[in-house]
């Protein structure tokens, strides 16, 4: 963009400026085009999503701790006819279990972390007025809406939602008649993940265009920070993997509905032989995996992004290794379309695929490690400012190091073949991905808090908050471990059945009691997030002290971002603490001495 077109752009927002008052509530906070908007409104619709995801974790976790147990809460969340007597439905624990995973990773990991911060973030940061395309940024939203009141819906209807598990392998997927489950609410499920998709795929190209052409003057690629990087390898990634999805999913729906055989073959139900051959399930699993791998990534990275500038910002040090950072992500990226297979060790494929799957997922393990180490770096020796948003960071360097050793284990064929399908991968997957993807989620929320609503949460709130989670979640995942190794599997409704497993029943009240109490946790913040959004107190502009573009712009939500002509950017984002300088953080827009050194440029 030229600078002419800086001042016509600037001038056209100033012209549009006077006419903003004129705005209804419709166009400013339902159909807006406004990416300050439409980041709270990811926000909140994935805040509502999440609650709905953990009660029903807490439902089935009474059942796996106290098998056949009544509790009113059972009858009074589901009623008669599932929760009859207080106890739960084995149909409707195998749903819960489905939908819980599905929310987790679709409608808040990657729904509300991308969808709230690179949309609140990409334009702050690259110095834009907006985001490429407001309309389509609105759309991207709707869509998502759609899909989650679908995905709600579908546990409402006669024979339950959706309950093959949240990956929905055939053929119990492809079969309405074989359970409950495989009937309307499996139809829905699969309409809501395109629906989904859509949504992704309209977000994730507005992400990569804005990034690559809406940059303010002097904002070069190694001037970005972090957190932009990550939003834009995450947004390819999207582009990449999730159209596969959708094709998996018409293979599915052809198979249900038309008569096709794509995933079935040879099959008896009840008795009777079905007439479809000619079918494999495993294929299924190949476009399945295909999305599922880089979904971990696309799930991982904006929390990895978030956590670069929480922790520089707090450490009062520059990122250590800012461009092996940078490598390091676009490794992970390219990696991670080729290491698919690792979840399906024992589908009979040929060992020396599986080696190779072996050797890939392992290579993995260093660019991750890259960055492990590059936060510890950054921590080592810094003037530390333990707020909430930086506890939850550190929390996430921790969970994504133990989880991610657990990974090794799992990506051997040789070690994972024993544990496969139990709850060692639980354990393994709920940490590295689930667990620091959410602490993730809390660091960006408490950091850009003032960003979103111009208030600030309350900070004893916030650490107790952090405690409780932190701890709990711990005491939730680390014990799974011990079960796996038992050979304990996972989504069983009940161990009890197996006397092998009794003397493992402790574990199981253990992780439960855990469970609620974590649970428990998250209404202190749900109660500080939406107290502090009218109560809250005042936030000035820059309380941070951060040098990132977002926090140049005025208090107050207008539209265009900055009054006047957009910041010039003349550094990189992570001059904290600088020798020679009165304070100890530079933002961006100060020009360069004579003599000194850009940080990202070398």
């Amino acid at each position: 963009m030229s600078h002419d077109n800086h001042g016509h752009s600037a001038h056209a927002h100033e012209h549009n400026h006077e006419h903003h008052h004129e705005e209804s509530f419709l166009t400013k906070y339902v159909f807006s085009m406004d990416h300050k908007v439409i980041a709270r409104q990811f926000l909140i619709t994935a805040v509502i999503m999440a609650l709905v995801g953990m009660v029903m974790s807490t439902l089935f976790r009474l059942q796996l701790a106290w098998p056949g147990q009544k509790f009113w809460l059972v009858e009074f969340l589901l009623g008669d006819k599932w929760g009859k007597d207080g106890i739960l439905d084995p149909n409707m624990y195998l749903a819960l279990v489905t939908i819980h995973g599905t929310i987790m990773v679709f409608f808040l990991l990657t729904g509300g972390l991308s969808g709230t911060f690179a949309n609140l973030l990409i334009p702050y940061q690259v110095g834009a007025r907006d985001m490429a395309s407001g309309f389509l940024n609105m759309l991207s939203f709707w869509f998502f809406l759609a899909s989650s009141v679908i995905m709600l819906l579908s546990l409402f209807v006669e024979g339950g939602p959706a309950s093959a598990g949240w990956t929905i392998y055939p053929p119990l997927s492809a079969l309405p008649q074989a359970i409950p489950g495989s009937g309307l609410g499996m139809t829905l499920w699969l309409l809501s993940m395109t629906i989904f998709v859509v949504s992704a795929l309209l977000g994730g190209l507005n992400y990569i265009i804005t990034v690559f052409n809406m940059r303010t003057k002097g904002m070069s690629m190694t001037r970005l920070p972090l957190t932009i990087w990550a939003f834009l390898i995450t947004a390819i990634l999207g582009v990449l993997s999730f159209p596969v999805l959708v094709s998996a999913v018409v293979l599915l729906l052809m198979d249900r509905t038309f008569g096709t055989s794509f995933y079935l073959s040879d099959i008896y139900i009840g008795g009777q032989a079905l007439e479809q051959s000619g079918g494999s399930p495993i294929l299924y699993q190949h476009l399945f995996w295909f999305l599922g791998h880089p979904e971990v990534y696309i799930v991982l990275l904006p929390a990895l992004g978030i956590a670069s500038e929480v922790i520089a910002t707090n450490a009062r040090k520059p990122i250590f290794g800012y461009r092996a950072m940078i490598g390091s992500m676009l490794a992970i990226g390219f990696l991670s379309f080729i290491v698919w297979g690792h979840h399906m060790f024992i589908t009979g494929m040929n060992p020396f695929l599986g080696s190779v799957f072996v050797f890939t997922t392992l290579l993995i393990a260093i660019p991750s490690a890259v960055k492990a180490f590059n936060y510890i770096t950054t921590l080592w020796k810094g003037n530390l400012k333990l707020t909430p948003a930086m506890l939850f960071a550190i929390g996430l360097v921790s969970t994504f190091v133990t989880g991610g050793v657990t990974g090794i284990i799992l990506a051997d064929s040789a070690l994972d073949v024993p544990v496969h399908d139990t709850y060692f991968v639980v354990a393994h997957f709920h940490i590295v991905m689930g667990l620091s993807a959410v602490l993730g989620m809390f660091a960006g929320v408490y950091h850009w808090f003032p960003k979103l609503f111009l208030r600030q949460m309350n900070k004893k709130l916030g650490y107790l908050h952090f405690w409780t989670t932190f701890i709990s979640a711990y005491g939730v995942f680390f014990p799974q471990h011990f079960l796996g190794l038992a050979g304990v599997p996972r989504r069983y409704y009940t161990n009890t059945d197996f006397p092998m497993f009794d003397h493992l029943v402790d574990i199981n009240i253990l992780v439960s009691i855990f469970a609620f109490i974590g649970a428990a946790a998250q209404f202190i913040f749900v109660f500080n997030f939406f107290y502090s959004i009218f109560r809250g107190p005042k936030s000035e502009q820059n309380p941070w002290h951060s040098n990132s573009l977002e926090w140049t712009t005025p208090m107050a939500h207008t539209h265009g971002n900055w009054p006047g002509a957009l910041p010039v950017v003349k550094r990189w984002a992570y001059d904290y603490s600088k020798p020679g300088k009165q304070l100890d953080y530079v933002p961006q827009t100060v020009p360069l001495e004579e003599g000194e050194v850009d940080g990202g440029a070398h």
